[in-house]
């Protein structure tokens, strides 16, 4: 067995997950100081998933980190959203002009592998990633903590950082069990990336039906940047899970028209490429232990429904290097201060989750009659101003 040595003056993290919150964490322990290690389980780095927002105090967090410039590009902006009935007749729209008021011009709607890319393409030059490891075994020291990794090394660090996501390793060696933490939302989404346009919808605009239980959206935003969303409740999640996306997303919504078919047939072509999995928020009384903290969902998991996961990973990376930036922190104290700061945003996402569900899964027909009512009295200038302040409000302007 290789034990890997770190000098005792350098202070040393180690990062479990090369999704958005450990590349972000590396970028900015980097700043702070820190030496930084990635570990990743896959063997090589992912590309694909779904559209990410950042507003607020995420495009705040991305404009901390110095990514901004190198994001600007992968910007695919709003777009105007058509309402369609399951045969793919149109039945109302909301105009793109209506988002952009509400949000405003500090946001950024990129797909989740182009952000990784850009955190990546920042850290590669500084922080080397062990693809295809995980770490075994985690043990507590006076100064620090030992890590046994499945590569045979062993490593010596001042911090562990557990960002490996919602099926976090981390959290399951050193705070316990998944069912501990893990609250089943009974829902499903599956997302990927089209590699042709859309044939009938115009670029700038998606298509979306919403019925009882379920919610799919087609975007057309010119070519290798139009994708496919879907999600559903299911009464056996682990069943979905085990069949596929291929099959659990076609039996679904195989019965809708419009460009469902076509999106449908593009992930018969290219299953790997797509993101499929259950809706579960991580719900903790502590994302510290020791040196030990998890960030993101690992940590928190607010879901899909609620929004700001990514905004969140972000933030709670750019956070976390604000309070060990100083050589004499206290890291123990510098990870319950900063859990202090951050969770009653994440308690607030959270709890907004019951509401996101009612409008992407409603639960009977009243429901969705009552959504669609919501969006056609958006039309009317009062109800508009009132939703646009309303968005507002929940971004911080």
């Amino acid at each position: 067995m290789t034990t890997l040595s770190t000098e005792s003056h350098d202070r040393f993290a180690v990062i479990s997950g090369a999704g958005i919150a450990g590349l972000a964490a590396a970028l900015r322990l980097r700043r702070a100081g820190w030496r930084t290690l990635i570990v990743e389980r896959a063997p090589e780095r992912r590309s694909s998933g779904y559209l990410v927002n950042l507003l607020g105090y995420g495009y705040g967090a991305a404009e901390n980190l110095g990514i901004l410039p190198q994001l600007a590009p992968h910007d695919v902006g709003l777009f105007t959203t058509i309402l369609v009935d399951r045969d793919g007749r149109h039945k109302l729209t909301t105009p793109r002009a209506v988002a952009e008021a509400a949000i405003g011009p500090r946001a950024l709607s990129v797909f989740r592998g182009d952000l990784e890319t850009v955190l990546y393409q920042a850290v590669r030059d500084h922080t080397p990633i062990k693809f295809d490891t995980v770490i075994k075994a985690v043990s507590s020291e006076p100064d620090g903590v030992a890590l046994q990794l499945s590569d045979g090394t062993t490593q010596h660090a001042d911090l562990l950082i557990g960002a490996d996501g919602l099926h976090s390793g981390v959290r399951r060696l050193v705070f316990g069990p998944d069912d501990e933490f893990r609250n089943d939302m009974g829902h499903l989404v599956g997302a990927f990336q089209l590699s042709e346009v859309p044939g009938d919808l115009p670029v700038g605009t998606g298509t979306t039906f919403i019925g009882p239980g379920r919610t799919g959206a087609v975007i057309n935003l010119g070519p290798r940047r139009s994708s496919v969303f879907f999600t559903y409740r299911s009464s056996d999640v682990d069943s979905a899970l085990a069949a596929g996306p291929v099959a659990a997303l076609t039996d679904a919504f195989g019965d809708l028209g419009g460009g469902f078919p076509e999106a449908l047939d593009h992930l018969r072509r290219e299953p790997a490429e797509a993101y499929f999995d259950s809706v579960d928020q991580i719900v903790m009384n502590s994302w510290s232990r020791g040196r030990v903290v998890l960030l993101g969902d690992a940590a928190w998991c607010v879901t899909l429904f609620a929004g700001y996961g990514a905004a969140l990973a972000l933030t709670g990376a750019d956070r976390l290097g604000d309070l060990l930036e100083r050589s004499d922190v206290d890291v123990p104290d510098a990870l319950a201060r900063w859990e202090s700061q951050l969770r009653p945003e994440v308690s607030k996402r959270q709890a907004l989750a019951a509401r996101g569900m009612a409008r992407f899964a409603p639960a009977n027909r009243t429901q969705v009659w009552l959504g669609e009512t919501m969006l056609r009295a958006m039309n009317l200038p009062g109800i508009r101003q009132w939703v646009i302040r309303s968005v507002r409000r929940a971004n911080g302007r």
